[in-house]
């Protein structure tokens, strides 16, 4: 085996490391508290190990901000079709978001994310603009829903942060503010049937 391909690997590994015990540390005591001392002790690697991967805290943040960002957009973008019935699109582009929130990995780094924003309003607005932005699959489908004069809504935004406060009420804050368990594929099937039907009775 190639050396160099062995210590990308360990150092791969060892970057792993030291995000998964950020993430509890600063679960376990808030962005203020935490320090790279701490951070090493956790992840059992040296504290210029943690230096060379990340060179301050807050960029270690910024980066379990980026990996929070990326989960919220993986997959294909969901679009609108207009052959297609809107309840049974609706319910399975419901269904996506439900499937990322009851995500474990995702819970955890919404955690670190909004106790940390909650201590520092500047990093909130921040958090919220670029989080904010996710949810704009949603917003873009019931824009050419609306477009093609099949839902009648003025304000698709609007529209959109409804459609997403319906969600989170039991799919997203219980869990993460709670610790509430994760839903079953039922409860995350019921909530997207009776989350679609409100939303169409409204403007379809």
């Amino acid at each position: 085996m190639d050396p160099s391909l062995t210590h990308q690997r360990l150092t791969d590994r060892k970057r792993v490391a030291v995000i998964s015990a950020a993430i509890e540390e600063f679960l376990a005591a808030g962005f203020d508290a935490t320090s790279m001392d701490r951070i090493a002790a956790r992840a059992n690697v040296s504290k210029r190990t943690v230096y060379n991967h990340f060179p301050s805290k807050e960029a270690l943040f910024a980066e379990i901000l980026r990996q929070l960002w990326d989960a919220s957009h993986s997959g294909e973008a969901f679009t609108y079709r207009a052959a297609a019935p809107l309840r049974e699109q609706l319910i399975e582009l419901l269904m996506r978001k439900l499937r990322l929130m009851n995500d474990e990995a995702f819970v955890a780094l919404a955690r670190v994310a909004i106790a940390a924003g909650i201590h520092s309003p500047e990093r909130a607005r921040d958090m919220v603009a670029r989080l904010g932005e996710r949810e704009e699959d949603l917003t873009v489908w019931i824009r050419a829903a609306a477009a093609d004069k099949r839902l009648r809504i003025s304000d698709p935004v609007f529209a959109a942060h409804q459609l997403q406060g319906l969600v989170k009420a039991f799919a997203f804050w219980p869990q993460v503010t709670m610790g509430q368990s994760p839903l079953s594929k039922t409860e995350q099937q019921a909530i997207a049937d009776s989350t679609a039907d409100m939303f169409l009775a409204r403007y379809a």
